[in-house]
């Protein structure tokens, strides 16, 4: 058994068993009624300081080019949110789907360009060897799961669209911005599992 897996499965299991408010959401400035299904994978990696895996996406890719993501993708028909980010994350990197330990599904975000995106969070092992699709990936990383879930590391920012004022997280990390949806999807996770909570127990491991 690995004790970082039970260790998150009880703070997510207990963050979301309580309410929660004011999580990130962009789907007021969404134009569209009926928005594409999508689920993203996050990817923990078992060992004593764990990173979340991220990926940056193609500057020639016609949806959010160029951004730091999760591995994921839309939820084709037949599938549910866990299937479809598990078959993206092998897609894009050559994650195996035998390799994932998932821990449940989080809170959905609806993004402003028409996407309603659901969370999946799981534990790898760590050193997998990784082979990223350089039509899907251009690069990927891991950032430290503790410098994410701080609220303090975030930067926000603002600026005017669609008539009106978005604020935005913002993170720099190893030369890489991570920003936008990530961030409003891992700020949300943040509310769930608190910095202090996972510091403190993981502490003990």
């Amino acid at each position: 058994m690995s004790a970082l897996f039970d260790h998150l499965a009880a703070l997510f299991e207990a963050g979301h068993a309580r309410e929660v408010t004011g999580l990130r959401d962009d789907s007021r400035f969404a134009r569209t009624d009926a928005p594409i299904q999508a689920a993203v994978l996050i990817a923990v990696t078992d060992r004593d300081e764990p990173g979340v895996i991220l990926t940056q996406r193609p500057h020639s890719m016609r949806d959010h080019p160029g951004q730091v993501a999760f591995p994921g993708g839309k939820i084709e028909p037949g599938e549910d949110a866990v299937g479809a980010a598990l078959r993206e994350a092998e897609e894009e990197l050559a994650l195996p789907p035998g390799e994932v330990r998932v821990i449940g599904t989080s809170d959905l975000y609806q993004t402003g360009t028409g996407f309603s995106v659901t969370p999946v969070l799981c534990v790898v092992p760590d050193g997998l060897s990784l082979n990223p699709d350089p039509v899907e990936v251009e690069a990927w990383f891991e950032a430290p799961l503790a410098l994410l879930l701080d609220e303090g590391s975030w930067t926000e920012n603002e600026v005017f669209w669609r008539g009106e004022t978005r604020r935005y997280l913002e993170l720099d990390y190893g030369g890489y911005k991570i920003w936008g949806v990530t961030a409003a999807i891992i700020a949300n996770l943040a509310r769930r599992i608190p910095l202090a909570d996972f510091a403190r127990k993981a502490g003990s491991r």
